[in-house]
């Protein structure tokens, strides 16, 4: 367990990215950021006694292609009229070693909630300039689309579909105490 004080921690949106990868048509990988989100981490006596939660502003999700933004905003993706937040809510954390933690929890898109599991590992504590402490996280898992709504897709000649069932996501955190503020 890090040596963080016992608390509410937020993530640093400057210095915390949270994406989603996709294949596109088989064989490469398309990338897309959230840049509008908030994070907060609950750090227990332990662990197990932790909890994260983390809320996204579906809408500011950026792949560098505002066409294809548009396209994943839209309601064959995201549908960010109706369902502007994307959330994780944890709901266990289980340490599997010194810094690699199972952190499960609810995944909403869409509206639609589901359980997944994110393998964390604890990059450890660092001092900022400024003499604030910084907990460093990086999280992953992969989800199937399809399982939130998101199954439209178009096949290729040469076989295989445009965009992958599976997404990878991706989170790379940098928390700081509530109290503190974000440099």
């Amino acid at each position: 367990m890090s040596d963080a004080p016992k608390g509410e921690w937020i993530f640093d949106p400057s210095h915390t990215r949270i994406e989603a990868v996709a294949r596109h048509m088989v064989v490469t990988k398309v990338r897309g950021h959230f840049s509008d989100f908030s994070g907060k981490l609950e750090f227990g006596e332990d662990w197990k006694d932790s909890s994260v939660e983390v809320e996204i502003q579906a809408a500011s999700i950026s792949s560098g292609n505002g066409d294809r933004d548009g396209h994943l905003k839209s309601p064959d993706f995201l549908d960010v009229e109706n369902y502007p937040t994307i959330t994780f809510v944890s709901t266990e954390v289980e340490p599997k070693g010194d810094s690699a933690l199972n952190v499960t929890g609810d995944l909403t898109i869409r509206g639609i909630s589901h359980p997944v599991v994110l393998d964390v590992t604890y990059e450890g504590s660092a001092v900022d300039p400024w003499g604030g402490t910084r907990e460093i996280f990086n999280a992953t898992t992969e989800i199937d689309r399809e399982a939130w709504g998101m199954s439209w897709n178009q096949a290729l000649e040469s076989g295989g579909v445009l965009v992958s069932k599976k997404l990878r996501i991706e989170i790379e955190a940098q928390a700081v105490l509530a109290q503190a503020k974000a440099a």
